[in-house]
């Protein structure tokens, strides 16, 4: 028999629910409040059949452009061919938790004006931006003897004998 084509195909493994992550899901999932232009990640809760996104968007980042009573409307890039579609999807509460996208650049932002208010007060000018790790220093190598390694030739008629 032939693979089938149907929505939920090859998601067996996609959709099953963690180990010990099994059984009623937790009441916070649905008091946590989410609000227009945040990002979210979705991750689709194999418990929960309604408001189910498509197995393509498992995993995928997206914005939040629309909240309603039990669903969150999502933008997502897709990938079609040679260019990028803005796909917008409704997923249920269940689907989503929020995205940490953002935690890096927001711990960045508050650390350049920390450095920038301190080199101020110096009288300094500074960057902040971001430079790539460089080459690693050199060293010498301490208390290293030279030995030289000399090669036994090889005998052919010897070695067919069966050694030395």
């Amino acid at each position: 028999m032939p693979a089938g084509h149907g929505l939920r195909s090859r998601t067996r493994d996609l959709f099953a629910r963690g180990f010990r992550k099994k059984g009623y899901i937790p009441l916070s999932t649905y008091l946590k409040t989410d609000r227009t232009g945040q990002y979210v990640d979705v991750k689709v809760n194999g418990a929960v059949h309604k408001g189910m996104p498509h197995k393509f968007y498992h995993g995928r980042t997206g914005r939040v452009w629309n909240v309603t009573k039990r669903a969150i409307g999502v933008e997502i890039n897709k990938q079609v061919g040679n260019r990028i579609i803005r796909k917008s999807i409704q997923v249920r509460v269940e689907h989503v938790q929020p995205s940490r996208c953002e935690e890096e650049l927001k711990a960045r932002k508050v650390k350049n004006d920390e450095m920038k208010a301190a080199a101020k007060a110096r009288g300094e000018v500074i960057s902040t931006k971001r430079q790539p790790e460089g080459p690693k220093p050199g060293f010498m190598v301490e208390g290293a003897s030279l030995e030289t390694v000399t090669p036994i030739p090889y005998d052919v008629v010897n070695d067919l004998k069966g050694g030395y």
